[in-house]
């Protein structure tokens, strides 16, 4: 059974930073392409970072280019999202997403966890 579980959320004051992981049972994240997504209140659901499967490049949302970062660690089988000069419009539950396909993230990938919940705020 494949299970991702987000963890590392919380809330942290403007300018903060956070470091999100995704660990994985069931499937070795180094094989997949994995995404994080976010949806805040009201909104849909929009991807945030994406690391590829096939030479590692990754993606970045122009909305948090420069201030987020998507990382592997393949011995903990594990993706990481470090997120630094947080602002208040990065609050949302953020999910990661795996597939074994895809070579780039899309909202139609075949795993996703259950999100961890981001609170920008003084």
């Amino acid at each position: 059974q494949v299970q991702l579980v987000e963890s590392g959320g919380g809330l942290v004051q403007p300018g903060g930073s956070l470091r999100l992981s995704c660990a994985a049972s069931g499937i070795t994240l180094d094989y997949y392409t994995i995404g994080w997504f976010r949806q805040a209140p009201g909104k849909e659901r929009e991807g945030v970072s994406c690391i590829s499967n096939t030479d590692g490049s990754t993606y970045h949302a122009d909305s948090v280019k420069g201030r987020f970062t998507i990382s592997r660690d393949n011995a903990k089988n594990t993706v990481y999202l470090q997120m630094n000069s947080l602002k208040p419009e990065d609050t949302a539950i953020y999910y990661c997403a795996a597939d074994g396909i895809a070579t780039m993230c899309d909202y139609g990938m075949d795993y996703w966890g259950k999100g961890t919940l981001v609170t920008v705020s003084e």
